[in-house]
């Protein structure tokens, strides 16, 4: 692999690209912080993509576009006088070092559970007023309810075992029948999202990452149904013009492949 100085000198020939595109090119000399906002945005879901395919060569000129995104601000930040790439590795390296006490200081810690339970409580003392208030919120839905069951599990607020967690699946589940009984549709949708809430939290007790889990299952959906559509064309219809009878015993056959 290459040396910290390869590297180091790739940054900064990213660096020297980005402000000649800066004064030279129309499109990159009018970007902003706001402009830019959604692209970044983009760039990650095209990283985690990529994550998710195992794809390394995608990863990497992914990971190149969000790198680029990074240095852009930087640069932005610098014009305006607000702060420079100095100022955001700095940043990140000191609240590194106060949020690891066990590394840089002489706090004691026996497992992950412990240094977990710790960063909730150091970034209280760095003056967020809730233990959810670091939880963008425009996060996806799913990734949100995970990210704020960990955070409240940090600082104790948990169930003991998984046990109770699915007994309160199965209370969410009950709920959510009655309401949908009295079609009550505020209600249905109220209680649907406590279902939700309460799986998100066990698969989280089970070690299960639900939102890979759930892409996962997108995934073989669209493999699945995909086949369907092949399988059809193959016998010169459309997928609209098959009855349900043929699509499943289509969709069981895909699944056998």
């Amino acid at each position: 692999m290459n040396s910290r100085e390869q590297q180091l000198q790739s940054v900064n020939r990213l660096m020297d690209i980005l402000d000649e595109l800066r004064i030279k090119c129309p499109w990159d000399a009018k970007q902003t912080f706001e402009s830019l906002r959604n692209l970044t945005i983009e760039e990650v879901y095209e990283l985690a993509d990529s994550i998710s395919s195992q794809n390394t060569e995608e990863l990497k000129k992914e990971l190149g576009d969000v790198l680029m995104h990074i240095l852009f601000y930087a640069k932005i930040g610098s014009e305006q006088k607000l702060f420079d790439l100095k100022d955001i590795a700095d940043s990140i390296s000191d609240k590194l070092i106060f949020r690891h006490p066990h590394i840089y200081g002489d706090v004691e810690v026996k497992d992950e559970e412990e240094v977990k339970a710790n960063w909730e409580k150091l970034k209280l003392k760095e003056g967020n007023k809730s233990v959810l208030g670091g939880v963008p919120k425009a996060l996806p839905s799913l990734i949100k309810a995970y990210r704020m069951q960990e955070k409240a599990s940090g600082v104790g607020f948990d169930w003991n075992n998984k046990t109770e967690v699915w007994a309160k699946v199965e209370e969410e589940i009950q709920e959510f029948q009655e309401s949908e009984q009295e079609a009550n549709m505020d209600a249905m949708e109220d209680e649907f999202g406590d279902v939700l809430f309460s799986l998100i939290n066990y698969a989280r007790f089970v070690g299960v990452d639900p939102d890979k889990a759930l892409e996962r299952t997108n995934q073989k959906f669209i493999k699945r149904f995909t086949s369907i559509e092949t399988m059809a064309s193959d016998l010169n219809k459309s997928v609209a013009d098959l009855s349900f009878e043929e699509m499943d015993a289509m969709w069981n056959e895909s699944k056998k492949l």
